[in-house]
């Protein structure tokens, strides 16, 4: 029986769904998969049409409510489910906890590679038909990575969309992970520079704490250590809005007097901790490459590619520039083998994750030829200087997928959804009302 809660406004309802854990079998093991319904209230018996919010990722869980948010304007029009996708959330777990029941890394692996934006897509269906029935469609939107997932619907089971939202999220149709990081280092790069151009005075705080980490050994308050590269990982927050000004302030607290000296902060070293961990969504770090491992693209494994493409840009290597006297940069959205040995959360995983790295062969996730006669309207916007999904890409994929409007803007970064103030998902659905 669906529970349901009142917030001030809306009225939340939990659904938890069985579906097959490999699509292929739909008679076998079955796995769960949980969504929150949100409808204004005093709209509850309403016939409104759905809409299925795919957050990004891979491994984020949907957002938690907890009073107006980005979906405000679309209570306006919908009923909004936010869909923790398999393996996050309140959906059947997938982490160092749970993974090991499955058997060996092997197993482990073998499990993991049904956890991918196809499989998502299948899991949504299930889904659609159970809440509308099989005959009616319903609205998608897309973050980032539901942004790809998004693309992977309108290519294997368009009849179940009604219109299709993308927000940072157009991915290349056949870009390979190593092309993704060729891509996006200088994206990165340039992030770095324009911190450094906002705070001058971080160029120094940066090489300092670079340099203390490359001679001594550092230990976050759980117990894990901080290394260099480790520390080079905050720039995963360069892409967001206000990313440069909260890592800024982390850097402000980074020193401590103490008896042996001047020393790393405990109030510095507990703010770096959630941001080098991946303990609330280790799936992002399984998953990630694999999310663009497409056997049309290429039959072999992604192998690490984030790592083998850095050394073709040495500006992101941390004691080459210390030796030299310049600037430290930060890295970005890249997953690196090293977190399988630092990161708690990641540790017992590791050898699952380089089998998931040398898998070769993935299916294909998005089908051009339908997409090019795709009748299904989509509304995009594309962050004209976002760090995670290449612009160009999105663009291409714009021009490929038929009746795609895209909206190309440089207000926002790549989190214009969560902080735009419901005016991004406002302008979309104005998009899709002819409005604009």
């Amino acid at each position: 029986m669906p529970v349901t809660h009142r917030h001030p406004g809306t009225v939340l309802t939990d659904h938890v769904f069985p579906v097959p854990l490999d699509h292929a079998a739909p008679d076998g093991e079955q796995i769960e998969v949980y969504a929150r319904e949100l409808v204004a209230a005093g709209r509850e018996r309403e016939d409104l049409p759905w809409l299925v919010y795919l957050q990004g990722g891979p491994g984020g869980r949907s957002p938690r409510p907890v009073g107006p948010d980005w979906w405000a304007p679309a209570l306006r029009h919908y009923r909004v489910l936010l869909l923790d996708q398999r393996g996050t959330g309140r959906s059947t777990p997938a982490n160092r906890q749970s993974l090991p029941l499955r058997g060996t890394p092997r197993e482990q692996a073998d499990y993991l590679a049904l956890f991918r934006a196809d499989s998502i897509v299948k899991d949504a269906e299930v889904v659609r038909k159970r809440l509308l029935g099989a005959g009616v469609p319903w609205s998608v939107i897309g973050q980032s990575f539901g942004g790809f997932c998004t693309t992977t619907y309108l290519s294997f089971a368009p009849e179940g969309v009604r219109e299709a939202f993308v927000t940072g999220g157009l991915p290349g149709l056949r870009t390979g992970a190593e092309d993704i990081y060729r891509k996006s280092y200088p994206r990165v790069a340039s992030k770095n520079a324009a911190f450094y151009d906002r705070y001058p005075g971080d160029v120094g705080t940066v090489r300092e704490i670079a340099e203390h980490l490359a001679e001594h050994e550092a230990t976050l308050p759980d117990g894990s250590p901080l290394t260099v590269e480790r520390f080079q990982w905050l720039g995963l927050m360069l892409g967001m809005g206000s990313g440069p000004d909260l890592l800024h302030y982390l850097l402000e607290d980074a020193w401590t007097p103490g008896r042996a000296g001047r020393e790393l902060s405990d109030t510095f070293l507990e703010g770096v901790r959630p941001h080098v961990s991946l303990a609330t969504n280790p799936l992002f770090a399984l998953l990630h490459e694999a999310s663009y491992g497409q056997r049309s693209v290429s039959k072999e494994g992604t192998r690490w590619a984030a790592q083998r493409v850095r050394d073709e840009f040495p500006v992101f290597d941390a004691r080459r520039a210390l030796d030299e006297g310049r600037q430290v940069y930060f890295t970005g959205e890249m997953i690196y083998p090293w977190q399988f040995e630092t990161d708690p959360a990641l540790v017992p995983l590791h050898e699952t994750a380089h089998l998931l790295a040398e898998r070769g062969d993935w299916p294909d996730l998005y089908d051009p030829a339908r997409l090019a006669a795709n009748e299904v309207p989509v509304h995009a916007v594309v962050y004209y200087d976002d760090m995670y999904v290449d612009r160009d890409d999105s663009m291409a994929t714009a021009q490929a997928v038929r009746g795609t409007r895209a909206w190309v803007t440089s207000e926002w970064e790549h989190d214009g959804l969560r902080v735009g103030q419901g005016r991004v998902l406002e302008r979309l659905i104005g998009m899709a009302r002819g409005e604009f």
